[in-house]
């Protein structure tokens, strides 16, 4: 060819292009082309020249972006002419140059994809049903890296010589299992057995068959899964479902589904087109979808709700597992309630031999646990993520432009998070890394797994902070460890449980900012929307520590990335036992009884479906009166546990938030009434709810149904929160309302409110990828610790 025939041009692109088998597929687009060229992964994302006549180019730059990987995406893509380059003969992958972008090497795990699924459904192929089938496209990645660079020697494939089979296609860049790093096959890869629960080998000829058996049988069965063990048994099978949820020792708290397919799902729920997509996305999430009238599953895998979290399989060993109709599997986590999820093989046996009844393993070791992942149906196409786990950590998110701006020249900084729902965040320019989720700190086990993970990406990103931002609320366990970092005695162990260190945390101390609870949950909705601008914040939850001392939990702010002030506020209801309030429902609905009708409340319960024991209505009234242990409190979380009790849906909450998720779960739909609210003309304004209460008890002398009472306390939110946003709106003249808290994971109240809010001509920011509940507080808490920062450096003469 001759440069007169033809042409040549160079292309630079940005997104998720490393880690995700981007160069082999531009290699082989190339060769198919029949181009020449070049294609080498830099500091900006991914550069490459093709040379060729102009048609075939023309063609390759709309395959390009046409037909990605499955785990890659383009954010831009510049094409410009390039000098052709005479007596080229071919295309080929070049070294890296200039330093790969720092986050590409660790890319999340995702499901095994439908190539590699074909080949283990084809009795010709060398992989046929090997249950740890991957390539460069699908496969563990997260939960096997040791250390960096992702070499097979930092993973925990380092174990596993490839055969000659393995080691070609690892080595050929036109093959799809080019630089797979998890490459294995019979020959040469795990392999998986079956064992009771003294750790002896259960002889048969298929481990995965076997197990199948034994679910069939009402067993319930460990599972070696991805990230961690999994507990599975027939969702349909009462007494397997009853043994697995007193063994486990998980009073009522909803379990999970695998099914085999969306038709499988179908027939439980309503399936969504939005939730088609995050059923088969290579993420495999939990979805949460409403649930189809009928008992198709026990009546204990998720008591009282109206929706189930169903997901389909996403390891090779699963789809080999519920390869034969047997209906859906609760698919949980491999732990005792409230515990860390299982990955080692020892502590396997130890923890969970009291659970199982048999063990399906392999051989394959599990670097970091990662649960599943649990994302939302919210209706209308809107989907939020709930628990940000496996295949969503640990992807950094990527500020937008005027955040970005907005932190240029802050320092990194490490965001330890809330308590309960515990994520961290490590801030660094335009990158925010949000941790897996992690859990309830204060369990013991769960600490020392937050402080593991925290030494482990910040080793894994090579991230150094030097900041720190934790909650104001003193006795949270993250904000404890924040302080401690920040005078220097990490080293010591001082205040880990079991006196244990963390590992290399000997590092001087730092300086932290304290970041109060809802602006950081506003500030985190902000971030991913990408608003850098003052917002109206509303944030709702069950608790949060205030600048006052007092309980936070339905706060609006005038707020902005730096600074917030509280406009308004829900009344303070007296919490009658304190912490107690929050697991007793009758509790609260005392208090807010005796704020409604005053001392001769009691007349009113006899109205009421649920009754209270004479001592315990005695006591509450003396604390009441006497003001002993009745902090008080803003939270909407305790109002909605009043109004369950008054319901007579729950007496008590088993988990967080049941009593909430059982009322929304109880409303009537097409209701469209609401009660009184008030909101105070001071300010900060209050927003009252008594008048509610008294029209909640006198539904119920008219003997209005629960359905109608939910649904009406749930339209009167929306119309006081909408009416809340309005006064904010007149006193700052902000039109952007930033909707945030774990209350905001109720469909039906944030559906309604998002609608009353726009028809009002308010602009809404609301969550997707990062939960509204205290799985996204750690980023607001980035944020604004790197938004003071630079503005201090600035001020500084």
């Amino acid at each position: 060819m001759t440069s007169a025939v033809i042409t040549r041009s160079h292309f630079v692109i940005t997104g998720q292009v490393q880690g995700v088998g981007f160069r082999p597929f531009v290699y082989r687009l190339a060769v198919e082309c029949n181009l020449t060229g070049w294609v080498l992964n830099d500091a900006r994302g991914v550069t490459l020249e093709v040379q060729g006549p102009p048609a075939a180019v023309d063609d390759f730059a709309a395959r390009l972006a046409a037909e990605l990987p499955p785990l890659a995406t383009m954010a831009t893509c510049e094409r410009s002419a390039a000098e052709v380059i005479t007596g080229e003969q071919r295309f080929e992958i070049r070294p890296s140059e200039g330093g790969e972008l720092a986050d590409a090497q660790i890319t999340v795990d995702v499901a095994v994809c439908p190539d590699c699924l074909r080949e283990m459904a084809d009795p010709a192929d060398p992989r046929h049903r090997y249950p740890f089938i991957n390539c460069t496209n699908c496969g563990p990645r997260y939960s096997i890296v040791a250390a960096v660079p992702y070499d097979r020697p930092n993973t925990t494939m380092s174990g596993f010589e490839m055969c000659p089979l393995c080691r070609r296609q690892y080595e050929d860049p036109a093959d799809r299992r080019f630089h797979a790093q998890p490459v294995a096959c019979p020959e040469c890869g795990p392999t998986v057995r079956l064992i009771d629960t003294q750790g002896i080998t259960i002889d048969c000829d298929d481990a995965i068959a076997a197990a199948r058996l034994r679910l069939q049988a009402g067993d319930v069965v460990a599972v070696k899964g991805l990230g961690g063990y999994q507990l599975a048994c027939l969702a349909n099978d009462e007494h397997a479902v009853g043994r697995l949820r007193r063994r486990k020792q998980r009073d009522a708290k909803p379990f999970a589904l695998m099914v085999r397919d969306v038709a499988e799902a179908a027939e439980l729920c309503q399936v969504s087109p939005a939730a088609v997509a995050l059923l088969e996305s290579p993420l495999r999430p939990i979805v949460i979808m409403p649930r189809r009238p009928g008992r198709r599953v026990a009546r204990e895998v998720a008591h009282g709700l109206d929706t189930l979290g169903v997901m389909l399989p996403y390891t090779p060993l699963h789809h080999l597992l519920l390869e034969r109709p047997m209906g859906p599997l609760v698919m949980t986590s491999g732990n005792y309630s409230e515990q860390p999820l299982v990955r080692e093989d020892d502590e396997a046996l130890s923890h969970l031999c009291g659970i199982a009844d048999v063990m399906l393993v392999h051989n394959r070791p599990i670097e970091r646990r990662v649960d599943d992942s649990v994302v939302q149906d919210s209706g209308g196409g809107r989907t939020l993520v709930l628990r940000r786990a496996r295949g969503y950590a640990p992807q950094p998110l990527r500020l937008a432009e005027p955040i970005a701006r907005a932190l240029d020249g802050a320092p990194p900084v490490l965001a330890v998070g809330a308590e309960l729902k515990n994520t961290f965040c490590l801030l660094s320019g335009s990158r925010a890394l949000v941790s897996e989720h992690i859990g309830d700190l204060k369990e013991g086990r769960t600490y020392r797994h937050f402080i593991d993970t925290i030494n482990h990406l910040e080793a894994l990103f090579d991230i150094r902070p030097e900041l720190l931002a934790a909650d104001l609320h003193p006795q949270y366990l993250s904000s404890q460890y924040a302080h401690r970092r920040h005078r220097g005695e990490l080293a010591s162990g001082e205040g880990c449980p079991g006196g244990k260190p963390p590992r290399d945390d000997s590092r001087e101390g730092l300086p932290i900012e304290l970041v109060q609870h809802h602006h950081a949950h506003i500030v985190s909705c902000m971030a991913e929307n990408g608003c850098a601008e003052g917002v109206i914040g509303i944030a709702c939850d069950g608790v949060g520590y205030g600048d006052d001392g007092a309980i936070w939990g339905c706060e609006v702010l005038a707020a902005d990335l730096q600074s917030y002030r509280r406009l308004g506020h829900l009344r303070y209801l007296p919490l009658i036992g304190g912490d107690a309030a929050a697991g007793q429902t009758w509790r609260p609905a005392v208090a807010a009884l005796h704020e409604a009708f005053g001392e001769g409340f009691v007349r009113h319960l006899d109205a009421l479906p649920l009754r209270i024991a004479r001592d315990q209505l005695s006591a509450a009234i003396e604390q009441l009166t006497m003001e002993v242990n009745c902090p008080p409190s803003s939270s909407l979380g305790r109002w909605f546990d009043a109004v369950a009790w008054l319901c007579g849906v729950t007496d008590a909450n088993a988990y967080e938030a049941q009593g909430p998720m059982l009322l929304e779960s109880a409303i009537e739909h097409g209701v469209d009434r609401e009660y009184p609210f008030a909101l105070t003309s001071t300010g900060p304004f209050t927003m009252e709810l008594q008048a509610a209460i008294e029209g909640i008890v006198a539904d119920h002398r008219r003997r209005v149904t629960p359905g109608v009472i939910a649904a009406k306390f749930h339209n009167t939110l929306a119309a006081m929160l909408a009416a809340a946003a309005a006064r904010a709106r007149d006193e700052t003249g902000r039109t952007i309302v930033a909707l945030s808290g774990g209350c905001m994971a109720n469909r039906y109240l944030a559906a309604r409110l998002v609608h009353l809010l726009e028809a009002d001509a308010f602009k809404v920011l609301m969550h997707r990828d990062i939960p509204c509940n205290d799985g996204g507080v750690a980023l607001g808490q980035a944020i604004v610790a790197a938004a003071r920062k630079k503005v201090a450096r600035a001020s500084r003469p």
